[in-house]
């Protein structure tokens, strides 16, 4: 059973979080023979504060 998670700074649209979890669980049903009846897909949205890059948080750099 594959458990993919997924983190990122800021937020996604329902319509763009649909599409992700679409074509990942087609390519690990076409690629790694997984049924997509047991691919378990998760969203982690963090705010921007909470992510840093080369010493620096991400809502520093706007």
């Amino acid at each position: 059973m594959p458990v993919v998670s997924i983190k990122l700074a800021g937020k996604l649209s329902r319509e763009q979080k649909k599409a992700i979890a679409e074509e990942i669980t087609a390519t690990l049903e076409k690629h790694a023979d997984k049924p997509a009846r047991y691919t378990y897909i998760s969203f982690e949205e963090l705010p921007d504060e909470n992510w840093a890059i080369a010493g620096v948080l991400l809502d520093e750099d706007e």
